[in-house]
């Protein structure tokens, strides 16, 4: 399980559910579902940090909640 904070949301442009991880630059993914979104993301984040390994880049440490404006 990541801990990674994952924000949600309805894209009308994209038809569907967009997921971000702020904390991983370009991390995102999208499902019909609210829940599909999520579970995508789940997936995305761990190639994320996978190809982060591979590369030997800095793997951010999650922060948990962000505070948004």
């Amino acid at each position: 399980m990541n801990k990674y904070e994952i924000v949600i949301f309805w894209s009308d442009e994209d038809k569907s559910f967009i997921a971000e991880v702020p904390e991983l630059s370009g991390c995102m993914a999208d499902g019909k579902t609210h829940q599909q979104a999520l579970s995508n993301a789940e997936i995305i984040i761990n190639e994320w940090i996978e190809t982060a390994r591979e590369l030997g880049r800095e793997i951010p440490r999650a922060k948990g909640r962000l505070l948004f404006a």
